[in-house]
């Protein structure tokens, strides 16, 4: 199916769940508004409601599951509630769901690091036991592996020794060799600040939004992109420290309640970094371009992931 056509169809989706047939809606007759259109996934509003094509490879029942979990009464106020579970036609695997308001890219002092810390603590906190199953596991190991992968068929070079060189000091289960140590809470998987929205649009309160990597793991993996940025030099210490000490008053399993983190967060951390470096080498060198700022510190964090001994880089948490 084309991109156009996939956009119509899951634009018809959407329709049919913001209003009943043939009821007068100002959005009818309208091109679709995309919101997202990439290969691994589209999403598209009509109205109050948002309609969203899976990935080609993603795993009916496996989804089935994490949409129902979303749905489950524990999760509700941190998980947004799905308006249709999974469905399949023509544009793949589809769920239908409310549409919020994203967080604001231009008002980065208002993010809502804090509102986000709670609300991971309260999904870790959520009994795995008491939602609906099997509950797959977390992707976020996955997503890193398939992110070396990606790096290595665009073939950057040289230049991405540092990144190979941190990822082989990952112990197995942070590339998705092995179970997680700590690997039977509630996680996102693939938390960042483009996860959330305020449902309803006007004001409401925020919530997590994309269960296509939620599942069992450790949920350490959450905090790890921040605690990334953060030991890059891209997130800033106060906003580090804000939003983990939201985690800690919230309760979250992922850290201990005082005191040093990053016996828990080193591993993930540092997959999370390997992940990032991983990707932009990818897209760079498909795009014939140089690295940005950015993207070079998460290379030199790689550099220094890779001069630390095996031995000291596992820790406790091999």
């Amino acid at each position: 199916m084309s991109a156009s056509a996939r956009i119509r169809v899951l634009g018809a989706a959407a329709a049919r769940a913001a209003h009943p047939p043939h009821a007068p809606c100002p959005d009818c007759g309208r091109d679709a508004t995309v919101l997202t259109d990439r290969p691994d996934g589209a999403v598209v509003r009509h109205g109050t409601v948002v309609a969203k094509a899976h990935a080609a490879d993603t795993d009916p029942a496996a989804l089935a599951v994490r949409v129902a979990v979303a749905a489950h009464p524990l999760l509700a106020g941190i998980l947004l509630p799905p308006l249709t579970g999974p469905a399949g036609g023509a544009a793949g695997t589809v769920t239908v769901w409310p549409r919020g308001a994203p967080v604001d890219p231009e008002a980065p002092d208002a993010a809502p690091w804090e509102e986000a810390a709670t609300l991971l603590a309260r999904l870790h906190s959520v009994p795995p036991a008491a939602l609906p199953g099997p509950l797959p596991p977390m992707r976020g190991p996955a997503k890193a592996a398939r992110a070396l992968a990606r790096m290595r068929r665009a073939g950057p070079g040289p230049v991405a020794e540092p990144v190979l060189g941190a990822w082989h000091s990952l112990p197995g289960w942070a590339r998705d060799e092995a179970p997680a140590p700590r690997g039977s809470f509630l996680c996102h998987g693939d938390l960042h600040l483009g996860q959330l929205v305020r449902h309803p649009a006007d004001g409401g309160p925020w919530q997590l939004i994309d269960v296509d990597d939620l599942g069992r793991g450790d949920p350490a993996w959450d905090l790890a992109r921040p605690a990334a940025w953060y030991a890059a030099g891209l997130l800033a210490p106060d906003v580090w420290a804000r939003f983990l000490a939201a985690y800690r008053t919230a309760g979250g399993p992922a850290v201990c309640r005082a005191g040093d983190p990053w016996p828990e967060l080193d591993v993930p951390a540092r997959a999370l970094t390997v992940q990032a470096a991983a990707l932009a080498l990818a897209k760079s060198a498909v795009a014939n371009r140089p690295l940005d700022g950015a993207e070079r510190m998460m290379l030199d964090s790689c550099a220094r992931i890779a001069g630390v001994p095996a031995e000291l880089a596992h820790g406790a948490a091999s």
